[in-house]
């Protein structure tokens, strides 16, 4: 524990250093110029994405006029990538934009908590070692995606892109007049060939910060590939090598002094910054694009955060012991009205009961949906409470963040110990949850001894998560249940926003005010509250109706138990408000329909490091200062005006002070945060629409709850990924300005076996820190793909202050495959005329053989990656064992190219490229004799069949794509012989 102590104080020595350059910036430019590790991500991503959609959209045969450059904006991609791109309906960028932040955000922390390992910035020519981890990353990756674990994917993206991204900038690859990306660092079948030796001098000194010629020219010459040497502790590295450089690198004031770093336009190497960021940006798309070969067009959109259909994702938890036959009747109801009408993006399903809970039923299939819904069934029940609780853990691990999530039961929870992890989960994941509880006591009611039913402090803890989530908890009668779920069906209608939103509890008489603008639609406003509750609303324009009107001037009001719903039939635009009379505890939300939102992040500020953010772990510090990253979507032309802390309870409002930032973004700080329940509310000015002649003022708010903590809890693993069969040790460090003891508790989504302290103590004169340290073993049997959740509180024993830590690992299984597919062009038959006006009426055919070799995991699947013909396979077994996929392309002269990508059981990928033969001349045109198609040329040992052929027909598909093998010499002998012919 002491040397991890070290560690940490030379990790807080490097964040404290002023002007210090590690890398490539990780979020925003301190000179606005420079190119971050989050710009090049961007541009990477965007433009990856927006090929793939183009060519969706071209094997569709739809229109796709996006202009693919580093101009892309996530809104722009989003309704580019739309199967409707020119549909004027609400359409949410919500989602596509926080897996986006999370990639960022995972690329970004890598400066800070990994900012003293050499191999994850390729400092200290730790080729190898750098390598070592692209590629494990990589292999886990590829596993999540097909796993649908899409958020423990993103967090590895993000920390590989980062170490692939920095090679660029810290090894002479640019200085080596390089204007390709290394692809071997994504190729671990490939040898790192020219690598500098240990004893080989590399650098000469140069004068001053900026250097431009102090690589040896002799290892110029050779090819040599070194990287600088960097250290904030010591002057030590092996004589005449390279420094990072930069005014805090201890190495580089010893000779040779000087660096060779591309971080930043002032960095050592400054004048070659914007080629190492293009050529990081084409590395990233090249291992973009080796991930969507592997996983396929669509789970890569969707990993992505990506859906052509732009529908929300449907959650459902349902209770099915005995006494739940309503509601399981009346879930299946909504379900298949939903997914009748509107299908979802995907789809989950987590049943529970006593003692079970789970599996996670996760699909984007709606008919395998239904099929699962339809199984559903009340049975058993022996003591009332139910594992509530460990169903909406794995919910909210297992559903996209942002996710509104659908609760049934009629049952205390048995597992409430939980409450304290799920409310961490909710405001890690920002879902939103909302309860329909049936068989709530009334608060006189006392129950009887043989009913099954939930008594007013029961209920409570199902409220308190609902108003942590921002979400409802709707109690109706059994007979009630099938009106309530209406508000499922609003929920998850595309683009649904929350204008305003407050739980009082205890209630009081207030009155609140809201803004309309003109992009919203569909308004519906939710109040819940006892039945002698009420309310007026009124319109901007001064217009007024009662809770005592169903049917009047402004809104349709229908009541279904504790729930009243009201949907606005007049949208004037402007200052609205609603006064509510009660003195119990009630809520009131405003939502509506439209693609104008916003996303944020809690971060945490590092002064010196790239003066960067990266993502704050758990709850912020009561008393201290709050920032938030703020992210508008659904138009690239609305400004935030104002940002507010709102805690309703006090009630309190506390502003934030503003910073623009590029690509949309919006710092926001607040300063001396007193204790509280926080939510962020936005306003802003939008122009958008081209029908306005001014811009129009809205209002947005987010669902999830801010809370503040005098509590923190840290924790870093040394990896994020756990072989089956193996554990992993997680360091955690409960700080605190009290002493005493705190009880520790530590769960994960997946009931693996984990060990920890129950309590830890902070003592008087310790600097207000403990450290502990959890254990988690990942079982042999855990699939590859599988991610685990790993949640660690820390509770104030004597005031019950709480804080957490929320850690997400990859659980992958050490690959040991790690050659792709090998591709043996056979044969290349029929001569391409050279007028494009008659390459219709003839056709060309390829043939090739693919095999993973006699020790590889087999071949898992062959796409067109590029190409507009028909595709097929047959399969055999060779000589030596192995077998080989025999693959026969044919396709018309209009199109005389193809690519083909072939993945493994594992990832790994390979390509097969093909080029049709075509005249020079053109030939004279005849109708009587037919097109003389060449002899095959073969050019292996024919084949030995000894199973039976097998053949599938594919068609057609995506193109595009970087082509990653070609049998060169192949093709042309081909061509010199068809025309010798």
């Amino acid at each position: 524990m002491a040397a991890r102590q070290t560690v940490v104080l030379l990790v807080a020595v490097v964040l404290s250093l002023p002007g210090l350059i590690l890398s490539f910036q990780p979020s925003f430019s301190d000179d606005q110029i420079s190119i971050t590790h989050r710009d090049i991500t961007q541009r990477a991503i965007l433009r990856k994405i927006a090929e793939v959609c183009r060519n969706i959209a071209n094997s569709e045969g739809r229109d796709f006029s996006l202009t693919i450059d580093d101009n892309l904006t996530a809104n722009k991609v989003q309704k580019a990538c739309s199967s409707s791109p020119t549909s004027t309906s609400p359409t949410s960028t919500d989602a596509f934009q926080t897996a986006l932040n999370a990639i960022y955000n995972s690329n970004a922390d890598v400066d800070f908590s990994l900012a003293l390992k050499p191999e994850y910035h390729f400092h200290d020519e730790t080729f190898q070692g750098g390598r070592s981890i692209i590629t494990a990353g990589v292999s886990s990756v590829k596993a999540n995606v097909r796993g649908g674990n899409f958020d423990a994917g993103r967090q590895m993206l993000g920390l590989v892109s980062h170490i692939l991204q920095d090679f660029y900038s810290h090894s002479n690859w640019v200085e080596l007049g390089k204007t390709d990306p290394y692809s071997t660092l994504i190729r671990p079948s490939r040898p790192l060939n020219n690598l500098a030796g240990p004893n080989t001098p590399t650098c000469r000194s140069c004068t001053g910060n900026i250097c431009t010629d102090n690589i040896l020219p002799e290892v110029l010459r050779r090819g040599l590939l070194t990287s600088g040497y960097f250290s904030v502790a010591s002057s030590a590295k092996p004589d005449g090598k390279c420094s990072h450089g930069g005014s805090d690198d201890k190495t580089s004031t010893k000779e040779p002094v000087g660096g060779i770093n591309k971080d930043a336009l002032k960095s050592s190497h400054g004048s070659l910054h914007n080629d190492a960021a293009d050529l990081a940006v084409d590395a990233t798309m090249e291992l973009l694009e080796d991930i969507r070969v592997a996983v396929g067009d669509g789970d890569f959109l969707r990993f992505m955060g990506l859906s052509q259909s732009q529908a929300s994702v449907l959650c459902i938890m349902i209770d099915t012991t005995g006494s739940m036959s309503d509601e399981i009747a009346a879930v299946k109801e909504v379900s298949f009205d939903i997914i009748d009408s509107m299908s979802a993006s995907s789809y989950i399903l987590v049943p529970f009961n006593d003692p079970d809970f789970g599996p996670v039923i996760r699909t984007t299939d709606a008919d395998i949906f239904k099929e699962e819904i339809k199984k559903l069934s009340a049975h058993g029940g022996g003591d009332t409470p139910e594992m509530a609780l460990s169903a909406l853990q794995l919910a909210l691990t297992s559903a996209p963040p942002s996710s509104k999530m659908f609760h049934f039961t009629d049952a205390p929870a048995k597992d409430s110990h939980l409450k304290s992890a799920i409310t961490a989960l909710i405001e890690t994941t920002k879902s939103e949850v909302t309860f329909l509880l049936t068989n709530v006591l009334g608060r006189r009611r006392r129950r009887r001894f043989t009913s099954r039913s939930l008594s007013q402090s029961e209920a409570q803890l199902y409220r308190d998560l609902a108003r942590a989530s921002g979400g409802q908890a709707i109690e109706v009668t059994k007979s009630d249940i099938s009106l309530a779920t209406t508000i499922i069906k609003d929920s998850t209608a595309s683009a649904v926003v929350t204008v305003f939103q407050i739980a009082l509890n205890p209630g009081r008489p207030d009155t609140f005010t809201f803004t309309v603008d003109a992009s919203i639609n569909n308004m519906i406003i939710y109040i819940t509250g006892v039945s002698s509750l009420t309310f007026t609303l009124t319109s901007s324009t001064g217009e007024s109706q009662s809770s005592s009107q169903p049917t009047g001037p402004l809104a349709s009001i229908t009541t279904v138990g504790n729930l009243r719903r009201l949907s606005l039939t007049a949208n004037q635009t402007g200052s609205w408000k609603i006064s509510v009379n009660s003195n119990n505890p009630y809520s009131v939300k405003v939502t509506g329909q439209s693609s104008l939102n916003f996303v944020y992040n809690l971060m945490e500020a590092h002064e010196g490091v790239n003066s960067g953010f990266s993502l704050m772990e758990g709850r912020p510090t009561t008393g201290g200062n709050v920032t938030l990253l703020v992210t508008v979507t659904g138009s690239d032309t609305a400004a935030v005006t104002n940002v507010t802390l709102f805690d309703s309870s006090g009630p309190r409002e506390i502003s934030g002070s503003l910073q623009s930032l590029r690509g949309g973004n919006v710092l926001v700080r607040f300063s001396g945060v007193p204790a509280g329940d926080y939510v962020v509310q936005l306003r802003g000015q939008d122009n958008s629409s081209a029908s306005m002649s001014t811009p129009s003022s809205f209002q947005r708010q987010a669902s999830t709850q801010i809370k503040t903590s005098r509590v923190s809890v840290t924790a870093q693993a040394d990896n994020m990924i756990i072989e089956p069969g193996s554990t992993i040790s997680v360091p955690f460090t409960v700080s605190s300005d009290t002493t005493g003891r705190f009880a520790v508790r530590v769960s994960n989504d997946r009931s693996f076996p984990s060990t920890s302290p129950s309590s830890v103590t902070i003592a008087a004169g310790s600097g207000g820190k403990v450290n502990g340290t959890v254990t988690l073993t990942a079982p042999a049997s855990t699939a590859s793909g599988t991610d685990v959740t790993l949640t660690i509180e820390a509770e104030n024993a004597a005031t019950a202050d709480i804080n957490y830590a929320v850690l997400r690992f990859s659980v992958a299984a050490k690959v040991t495959d790690l050659s792709g597919p090998v591709c043996q062009v056979i044969n290349i038959s029929g001569i391409c005329p050279a007028s494009q006006s008659l390459c219709a009426s003839t056709q060309w055919e390829f043939v090739a053989n693919l095999t993973d070799g006699i020790n590889g995991t087999g071949i898992e699947s062959i796409t067109i990656r590029k190409g507009n013909g028909t595709l097929n396979t047959s399969t055999v077994v060779g000589a030596g064992g192995e077998n080989i996929t025999i693959v026969t392309y044919s396709a018309s002269c209009c199109s005389q190219s193809v690519v083909l990508g072939a993945v493994d059981r594992v990832g790994n990928v390979g390509t097969c490229v093909g080029q049709a033969t075509a005249l020079t001349t053109p030939a004279p045109v005849t109708t009587a004799t037919p097109v003389t198609t060449a002899t095959p040329v073969t050019t292996a040992t024919p084949v030995t069949t000894t199973t039976p052929v097998t053949t599938t027909r594919v068609t057609t598909p995506s193109t595009g794509g970087h082509i990653l093998t070609l049998s060169h010499c192949l093709w042309i002998s081909v061509v010199v012989s068809l025309l010798w012919k």
